[in-house]
């Protein structure tokens, strides 16, 4: 009878030991599939530059982390690369009936640019130089000089959520020049190099 008992006692806690182990597999299945869709859609994501607008800084092809929660805490800086969806922009001869669609983000269109002027700043372009405040800019992030100063030929005062941008490859980028102010509710996310993070990785003691 004594046995028997104990038979019956480990069938139990093997039973219970199974239970356990199935219990542990599903909440981590639960856990590692919220994690692939929260991290992705959320936190951050790897990303590929697509085109040459950001040449010879970025590369097309090139894989990059795109970080989308940290920036809304840290904010935006000068020069920072950002993702953002362009608003279609609307001209006087724009018929009415396609004022509402031209106005909406562009799911499947993501622009990938470099922040030069910041919310307040007022931006104009002279020949190959950019003003800020009635100041030259000193920086060296465009593979070639300007050329074409598009709209901001003319000063451009950003509102207190608008950053103006360019791409780096300034013969060929279609950026604030062509289509206006971003507006900080179109960001998408602020990109890290992953050359860069993976050397700093690299170099850690």
């Amino acid at each position: 009878m004594k046995e028997k008992l104990l038979t019956l006692k480990k069938k139990l806690l093997t039973r219970k030991f199974a239970m356990e182990c199935v219990r542990s597999m599903l909440t981590l299945l639960v856990i590692m599939s919220i994690s692939w869709y929260v991290v992705p859609t959320f936190a951050a994501q790897r990303s590929m530059v697509q085109g040459r607008s950001l040449e010879n800084n970025f590369h097309n092809g090139e894989n990059v982390l795109l970080d989308k929660i940290l920036y809304k805490f840290d904010g935006i800086d000068r020069f920072d690369v950002i993702v953002f969806y362009p608003e279609k922009r609307i001209t006087n001869d724009t018929p009415l009936g396609v004022i509402e669609s031209k106005i909406k983000k562009i799911e499947d269109e993501k622009y990938i640019k470099r922040v030069i002027g910041l919310p307040g700043e007022t931006i104009q372009i002279v020949g190959a130089d950019i003003f800020i405040n009635g100041k030259i800019l000193k920086e060296n992030y465009g593979k070639m000089p300007i050329t074409d100063e598009g709209i901001a030929s003319e000063p451009i005062t950003l509102d207190i959520d608008e950053y103006f941008v360019l791409g780096d490859n300034r013969e060929i980028s279609k950026d604030s020049r062509e289509i206006g102010p971003v507006k900080k509710s179109s960001i998408c996310g602020r990109v890290v190099y992953l050359k860069e993070l993976l050397r700093s990785n690299s170099n850690m003691n």
